[in-house]
């Protein structure tokens, strides 16, 4: 693997033997969905717990940027949060501060949490939370370089259905088409010093985000490719 792609995945399903198949099949990354996803927060902790002991890191997406569920998901053992729709370097730093503990952020401090082992490890010990901005909208395109320079903001990860939806909605009006906005975040990123993500379908398309400038790349989703693999199976058995 190109030692500068960090590989991921989607898990929508919320199943915890998914998630620890995707962690045994050698992905960095995957992503638990509490945004768009099947199952609540309560399936977190189990999905987690199924990545102990690999080198996959078990990234939440919340579903908006609340500092409890934030804070929740860290002490559960969440490597990283990705949060949606971010349009400004406040938005930005309100993440930030919900993911840090003082004097950096207003996290709340437990030290008998998951992420501490229960209290077998030291509080302070715990890792520094991988924070992703989702950039989804023409606002947040236009925003991006003021979101990478916020400190503790570590991806500016592309949304590709939402920006493209929000590009779709202005249609002529749209200021600049969707390369472009590709471009500008991916250029931000770079030149504050941070990573730049997206979501792709296709794996093919993987070396085109990467010479763009993308490193923190997922490729489908569980649904996905579950939804692929028996349509095609169904295809094939009646024809």
């Amino acid at each position: 693997m190109n030692p500068d792609l960090h590989l991921g995945t989607w898990i929508s399903t919320g199943s915890a033997a998914v998630a620890e198949l995707a962690a045994l099949c050698g992905l960095d990354w995957i992503l638990l969905d509490l945004e768009h996803g099947c199952e609540s927060e309560a399936m977190v902790p189990g999905q987690l717990r199924a990545l102990r002991g690999t080198g996959t890191r078990g990234i939440v997406r919340v579903g908006a940027p609340h500092a409890d569920l934030i804070g929740r998901v860290l002490d559960w053992g969440a490597a990283g949060v990705m949060v949606p729709h971010v349009e400004s370097a406040v938005a930005a730093e309100a993440i930030v501060q919900a993911a840090h503990h003082a004097p950096r952020g207003r996290r709340g401090f437990a030290r008998t949490v998951r992420a501490c082992d229960y209290g077998l490890r030291p509080a302070e010990a715990k890792a520094r939370p991988f924070l992703h901005a989702q950039i989804e909208t023409l606002a947040g395109v236009r925003a991006c370089a003021e979101i990478a320079a916020v400190d503790g903001i570590d991806v500016l990860f592309v949304g590709p259905a939402d920006l493209q939806h929000d590009l779709g909605r202005l249609g002529k009006d749209a200021p600049i088409d969707y390369a472009t906005c590709l471009e500008t975040v991916a250029s931000a990123a770079r030149a504050a010093g941070k990573q730049a993500g997206i979501l792709l379908r296709d794996a093919a398309d993987l070396a085109r985000h990467r010479d763009l400038g993308f490193s923190q790349i997922a490729v489908d989703s569980d649904l996905s490719i579950l939804r692929k693999a028996w349509t095609g199976s169904v295809a094939a058995a009646r024809t």
